[in-house]
């Protein structure tokens, strides 16, 4: 006797993995634009620029934090000045490739204003690359410059105990957490300017 039931329809493996929208995704790539792609953990930022092709997507342009280490940054590759900064390389690299529009894509991350996934957005926008976007989800300047660690630095710096456990990485590498706002637009220079500055 045949099953007169309804037809199972199995999900694609990346949506039961919860690792796809499937539906964003099409809205996005509708747009016809390339797509900016941000994936974070802890200790790094990687921004990807992607084209969709028939094939799958492909990797134009890429930026990943741990590129800063070479222009000086002797601080968390993994932090919102760092995210902002990795950002201002990819866009840096893009305009001269002549991208000029990308469409933010998320993917299934949550939108929270001012995180590291926005600080990349702002950095990208700095480097002169039109994205449509809402201001409100920018971090501010202060903290993209990471005033917000500098700030927290002095305020703890008599409590020894409290500060080498806090920025124990910082102590290893000598730097002073204090000063992380002076290294950022050190750097930020350094990529506005095609990195041709040498490192004092």
């Amino acid at each position: 006797m045949k099953n007169k039931g309804k037809t199972h329809r199995v999900m694609f493996r990346r949506k039961r993995e919860g690792r796809t929208n499937y539906k964003k995704r099409l809205s996005i790539l509708k747009s016809n634009k390339l797509r900016l792609v941000v994936r974070r953990s802890l200790k790094n930022i990687q921004a990807n620029i992607i084209d969709y092709g028939p094939k799958g997507d492909k990797v134009i342009l890429s930026a990943n934090s741990k590129e800063l280490e070479k222009l000086g940054w002797k601080f968390n590759t993994g932090n919102v000045p760092a995210a902002y900064l990795t950002g201002l390389l990819l866009g840096n690299k893009a305009k001269k490739n002549g991208v000029e529009g990308l469409v933010l894509d998320i993917g299934l991350h949550k939108s929270t204003g001012g995180s590291r996934i926005y600080a990349v957005l702002a950095g990208v926008l700095d480097a002169g690359l039109k994205i449509a976007h809402n201001p409100k989800v920018l971090p501010s300047k202060e903290r993209l410059a990471g005033k917000h660690v500098s700030d927290f630095a002095s305020k703890i710096e008599d409590k020894k105990e409290d500060f080498e456990r806090q920025f124990s990485n910082y102590v290893k590498n000598k730097v002073n957490p204090a000063d992380i706002t002076k290294y950022f637009e050190k750097v930020k220079a350094k990529i506005i300017g095609g990195n041709d500055e040498k490192e004092n």
